[in-house]
């Protein structure tokens, strides 16, 4: 008994304390205008009317709170109820781009801006109740796997992410590097489950070569972090050294990053005072971003360039496309159309090293165009064959004689593509498709039984996947285009 009553004048002090600094803020507030004059009166009568909206708001959080932290039939965490309090605010915004960050999903996200972690390699993001995946990192383990742009993640390690928070999947999904996990995917209507090894993420975004033609430079900017800028114009300089006359930068699959690194390595494409870049805050008012010597440390590529985009192409990688699109000279996108995210988030970072991202305003291209939800166009549209967009094959099962789905007719494609011959490709498990079976089988130095087990399925991916590699049209146009 005395303890519900300890309970019930701790709740009252509680009441009385909210109660007395609403006041307080009211009485000073008021004090304040009536000194100012009549106009500063009516703002400050705004101001306060907002004031006291919020108190009784957060009054009202402060009774849920209090309320099921002492009456709940069971004991409960308060951090979990902080944390669910939260949550639930940001998932009021409907914007699956704000989030809050406990102390382990902050660290994530600085370690993937500056640093470097063991995981699958896909940028992610919260559509609705579902995780999608905005862009499988080049040359990690989910780009080798076949992952795309807008699969959705449906299982990790067998459990539904139906219910899971974005931070949840995230967490999951990374861990020690050389240890495994599993995901299931859903494209197109279908689903299949890819097992994956968990590799260290690369820290470096910029890999630069020469082409076919000695006299383009290509190169390769994975995503957008602190350094790339740097990288990009050391790789530049590098390419030059060896005779590139031109340059092909490829941001495909490449999710975006740091705003501030998009601008530098925009800047080294545009005149000086051109602009770049619109950003919108809840004015209303852009601030226009120009090229210029503080961008990009005088820095400048005036040789003719080439961008290369697609589904996966987002954000900051975005923001760089449009601004050479626009304001850039004489530079040309080709691929496909990018992905569409126009808005610009920041983190507001707490002593317990716990993290609010938040949207704080939306970006406009040069011209004002905003490109959220719509993508940018290319100028040259040019794509991998379509073998590439087929729905990666489920490796827990086993595919053979007799057998009819869409995973087989998939598989049957794949096999055309690398050269077997098949009549058959509507998915029913022919004769014809066993014996292709069995000479790739025998071409590969694999167990011969006529069967797609799980290491002929492997096989024939990786296969596909290099030939692709070696079909890119997109490229190929690029290199067909600089060299005319």
């Amino acid at each position: 008994m005395e303890k519900e009553k300890q309970k019930e004048r701790k709740l009252k002090r509680v009441f009385l304390q909210k109660k007395y600094n609403l006041l307080t803020t009211v009485l000073v507030a008021l004090c304040v205008a009536l000194l100012s004059g009549g106009g500063v009166f009516w703002l400050m009568d705004r101001q306060v009317k907002g004031l006291e909206s919020a108190n009784q708001a957060m009054g009202k959080i402060n009774t849920v709170y209090n309320a099921l932290y002492y009456n709940y039939y069971k004991d409960v965490s308060q951090q979990k109820l902080v944390d669910g309090a939260l949550n639930g605010m940001v998932e009021a915004l409907g914007d699956p781009f704000t989030e809050y960050m406990n102390k382990t999903e902050s660290q994530e996200l600085n370690d993937s801006i500056s640093g470097s972690f063991g995981g699958i390699g896909a940028q992610v993001q919260k559509s609705g109740s579902k995780i999608k995946i905005m862009s499988p990192i080049a040359g990690t383990p989910a780009a080798k796997a076949g992952l795309k742009a807008n699969d959705v993640i449906v299982k990790i390690d067998g459990r539904s992410t139906k219910d899971y928070s974005l931070n949840k999947a995230v967490s999951l999904m990374r861990g020690k590097v050389g240890t495994k996990v599993s995901v299931t995917i859903e494209r197109n209507g279908t689903t299949f489950t890819k097992t994956l090894t968990r590799a260290k993420i690369p820290v470096k975004t910029v890999e630069g070569k020469l082409a076919t033609n000695k006299q383009i430079g290509y190169i390769q900017v994975t995503s957008f972090s602190e350094n790339t800028a740097k990288e990009f114009k050391q790789t530049v300089q590098s390419l030059r050294k060896k005779g590139a006359k031109s340059f092909i930068i490829d941001v495909r699959n490449n999710p975006g990053g740091l705003m501030d690194q998009a601008l530098a390595m925009s800047s080294m494409f545009v005149e000086n005072g051109k602009p770049i870049l619109q950003v919108v805050g809840r004015d209303g008012k852009p601030t226009i971003y120009k090229a210029s010597n503080e961008l990009d440390d005088g820095f400048k590529v005036k040789e003719k360039a080439i961008v290369l985009i697609n589904g996966g192409s987002a954000s900051a990688s975005e923001i760089f496309a449009a601004a050479l699109k626009q304001s850039g000279n004489n530079v040309t996108l080709i691929g496909t159309k990018s992905y569409g995210k126009g808005t610009v988030q920041n983190t507001l970072p707490f002593k317990d090293k716990t993290e609010l991202k938040l949207t704080i305003a939306k970006w406009l291209t040069p011209d004002g165009t905003w490109i959220h939800k719509k993508g940018i166009k290319p100028d040259v549209k040019a794509d991998y064959p379509d073998v590439a967009y087929l729905t990666a094959i489920d490796t827990t099962k086993t595919y053979q004689a007799g057998q009819n789905s869409k995973q087989i007719k998939n598989l049957q494609q794949m096999l055309v593509f690398l050269g077997y011959d098949l009549d058959e490709k509507s998915g029913y498990f022919n004769e014809q498709t066993k014996q292709a079976i069995e000479k790739y089988q025998t071409d590969n130095g694999l167990t011969v039984n006529g069967t797609a087990d799980k290491a002929t399925v492997e096989s024939i991916e990786t296969k596909v996947a290099q030939k692709v590699t070696e079909s890119d049209n997109a490229y190929q146009k690029a290199v067909e285009k600089l060299s005319e």
